[in-house]
């Protein structure tokens, strides 16, 4: 696979979403039915993800797709952004 262009890469939050969980990407994968490496290429921007695994993805963390992945980069989340999630 060769790294997308800026016009085309896809930013995720699956590396922190991830690992936040305690989710191996192997276990990742199985969950959502696609081969371990893909979520490799998905976290490191150098593969967009389907709708439909864009879908399943998002749902198996509880969230909108919105929040897991975007066209542009996300702001670094802040100490108090963190804070509110864990309370």
């Amino acid at each position: 696979m060769s790294p997308r262009s800026r016009d085309e890469q896809v930013h995720s939050r699956v590396a922190m979403l991830r690992a936040e969980r305690g989710l191996s990407r192997a276990e990742l994968a199985e969950a959502v039915g696609i081969h371990y490496q893909t979520i490799g290429y998905i976290e490191r921007g150098e593969y967009a993800p389907s709708l439909a695994v864009a879908l399943r993805i998002a749902a198996l963390f509880g969230l909108p797709v919105d929040a897991v992945f975007s066209l542009e980069p996300f702001a670094p989340l802040t100490g108090d952004q963190l804070s509110r999630r864990t309370t």
